[in-house]
């Protein structure tokens, strides 16, 4: 009976399918003892492989059996199709197979990592793009096994022309996205684990994708952004080329403030830290104005986040200071109080008119005007006189 002849033969399939998987499992598993990349191929191709196998291995089962034709033909194009798609899964699982095994050469939890994040960056882009267009080509490959998709194929590509534009303008961002996520992997512009400020606020770069950003806040938010906007908005990159950042902290404080005393006390204490990268620590007197001297500290750290912390520590550190060994150094209203009568409430007097001249910059003596004329530059005044023609126009 063919029913039963097919039975057997796809019982056959199965049992050959299984010991040709346990064989190959067998084999890749004694490698892995040895090797590393053999276990990552059983992490990421074993299922696919099973399935892919099994697929072909009941295919040419039931292309042996004698069943109806009608029959054998109607199975043969759905084991045809299932081929097609478990082999674009195999090709998938093992081009992000060849994609790891290269990302573990590069390490990006070790100190000095610019170079393993932006291979990090490229290879997953290109492991997306991989992706897509198996999926692609195997639908592509699926649809041309039907005899229906073919005979459409002419009409299809008479259109063409109108439906390229059509999809042009309805897919303009989704494209204009794509063709920025690639730009953003090979420009080096930006990298996984890159410090970043995008809109005000602080973050890393958790995830780059074909269309869009993950930006990993330092309040454990996430902002996603589309990719145009790292191609179009200027931003900052801490990282880019190291990770070395220079932070201020600043005080406005009273006119008794010591400058000299406040410096010897920001080297006391951050000397005893170890957030402080011995490079940079200067204190300077920036301003001067509207009743308070102003105070900047410089320091720098190995990264931003340590930076934050070594802000805070020496802001902490000279608050405490001032308040415990200088408090005259806190910023002082002052207020004049008097009881003498103010000038305008004195009787008005003639007063004799000044025979200096107001002060000018760029008039009123020899050296003003030459001043001025370095700026606007000498104009030649012609004199017209009565007498002397005038063209007419």
């Amino acid at each position: 009976m063919p029913w039963l002849q097919a039975l057997v033969y796809v019982l056959i399939a199965v049992v050959l399918a299984v010991v040709i998987t346990a064989v190959t499992a067998f084999v890749v598993r004694r490698i892995a003892r040895k090797k590393a990349w053999a276990g990552l191929l059983i992490k990421r191709a074993r299922m696919s492989f099973r399935i892919f196998l099994l697929v072909l291995a009941l295919w040419a089962a039931v292309q042996a059996t004698d069943l109806d034709p009608g029959w054998r033909e109607g199975l043969s194009h759905t084991f045809l199709v299932l081929s097609i798609a478990s082999g674009t899964w195999l090709v998938c699982a093992l081009a992000i197979f060849l994609e790891d095994l290269g990302l573990a050469r590069y390490r990006i939890d070790v100190a000095d990592n610019r170079h393993a994040r932006r291979l990090r960056t490229q290879v997953l882009i290109i492991r997306r793009i991989t992706v897509v267009a198996a999926v692609l080509l195997g639908i592509g490959a699926i649809l041309l096994t039907f005899p229906g998709v073919s005979a459409a194929g002419a009409s299809i590509l008479a259109s063409a022309g109108l439906i390229s534009i059509i999809a042009g303008l309805a897919a303009q961002s989704t494209l204009a996205n794509v063709f920025a996520g690639v730009q953003l992997a090979f420009s080096d512009a930006i990298r996984v684990d890159d410090v970043v400020i995008v809109e005000t606020e602080w973050g890393r770069i958790e995830e780059i994708t074909l269309t869009y950003v993950v930006v990993h806040l330092w309040d454990d938010r996430r902002m996603v952004l589309p990719s145009t906007y790292f191609t179009t908005t200027p931003f900052q990159n801490w990282t880019r080329k190291n990770s070395e950042l220079m932070g201020s902290v600043e005080f406005d404080l009273d006119w008794r403030v010591q400058p000299d005393a406040m410096r010897d006390e920001l080297h006391r204490v951050i000397e005893k830290t170890e957030l402080w990268d011995h490079r940079v620590a200067i204190l300077q007197v920036t301003d001067a104005v509207a009743g308070y001297v102003r105070i900047r500290i410089l320091v720098t750290a190995v990264d931003a986040p340590t930076l934050f912390d070594l802000r805070c520590y020496v802001r902490e550190s000279m608050v405490s200071w001032v308040q415990q060994v200088s408090p005259q150094t806190v910023p002082h209203a002052r207020v004049e109080l008097s009881e003498t009568p103010l000038e305008t409430d004195a009787p008005r007097t003639k007063t004799a008119r000044s025979s200096t001249p107001p002060d000018a910059l760029f008039s009123g003596d020899a050296r003003s005007e030459l001043r001025g004329s370095q700026f606007t530059g000498p104009v030649e005044v012609q004199n017209v006189t009565p007498d002397t023609p005038v063209d007419e126009p």
